[in-house]
């Protein structure tokens, strides 16, 4: 027998009488095979032995990971050893998340976690099979006044429609936005807003470099680029403080330096 067993009436009887479990697998030679065993995989990344737990006929040692990224998880060697048999079998190790693990995030299916501004030049993004935003000509019941793409295979659905219609309207050219509030006037009347088909879409393409230029804009947009601005006179720019002359200063300055 090893010179480790001569540890083994430190086990707790305990924990041992009423199992199969043999008290070898308790030991320092125990413990040690089991470090051996995880540093063949974890390498310096296996940190300081911080527990022991029985499970069924195995024994579960218990180490503290030191893998960056891997807070609290611990590096786990299940042993096993038939009862007065001396022999210590290896059955499994691994690295598993400790009460306190930080985990990551629930995975999220790659067709859902892609965010308008994703798509770069050189990828690809392939539709959904079950994409609701797109349909067969013969499903498609009304236009809304918005011609679809006759050479496209699959068109755009009036719920793509509707989704779309939303997104402008609620986004940074639409009616409510902040450029909108502040504008005399609306792009319904400017010379620069080129509307979609017709006229009661509602939504058109603003055509002025300076302002929204090649973005799709409410009617009830907005800004201070309308076509129809005026330019400001400019007695109305310009605060009107009167004439100030500076000249006392110099007559004070040389009253001061005569009296010194």
């Amino acid at each position: 027998m090893p010179e480790t067993l001569g540890i083994i009436g430190n086990v707790s009887r305990r924990k041992t009488s009423n199992t199969k479990v043999d008290p070898l697998l308790f030991s320092d030679e125990a413990k040690e095979l089991a470090r051996q065993a995880l540093v063949e995989i974890g390498d310096d990344l296996v940190g300081e032995h911080i527990g022991v737990s029985i499970s069924g006929e195995v024994a579960v040692h218990r180490f503290r990971s030191l893998a960056p990224g891997y807070k609290s998880w611990e590096w786990v060697a299940v042993l096993a050893c038939v009862r007065g048999s001396g022999a210590i079998t290896v059955n499994e190790v691994s690295l598993q998340a400790g009460k306190n693990a930080a985990r990551a995030p629930e995975w999220i299916p790659y067709e859902d976690r892609v965010l308008p501004g994703d798509l770069g030049p050189g990828d690809t993004l392939p539709p959904r099979a079950d994409d609701d935003r797109l349909c067969q000509f013969k499903e498609l019941t009304t236009a809304h006044n918005f011609p679809r793409n006759p050479r496209a295979r699959t068109i755009l659905s009036q719920m793509g429609l509707e989704q779309t219609l939303k997104r402008w309207r609620t986004g940074e050219f639409g009616p409510n936005s902040e450029f909108a509030a502040k504008a005399a006037m609306m792009c319904r009347t400017c010379a620069f807003y080129l509307p979609f088909n017709d006229v009661e879409t509602h939504f058109g393409v603003c055509t002025n470099e300076y302002s929204a230029d090649g973005h799709v804009v409410h009617e009830t947009y907005g800004c201070g680029a309308h076509s129809e601005t005026k330019a400001v006179p400019e007695t109305q720019t310009n605060r009107h403080y009167g004439a100030f002359d500076d000249g006392a200063f110099d007559d004070i300055s040389e009253e001061i330096c005569r009296d010194r």
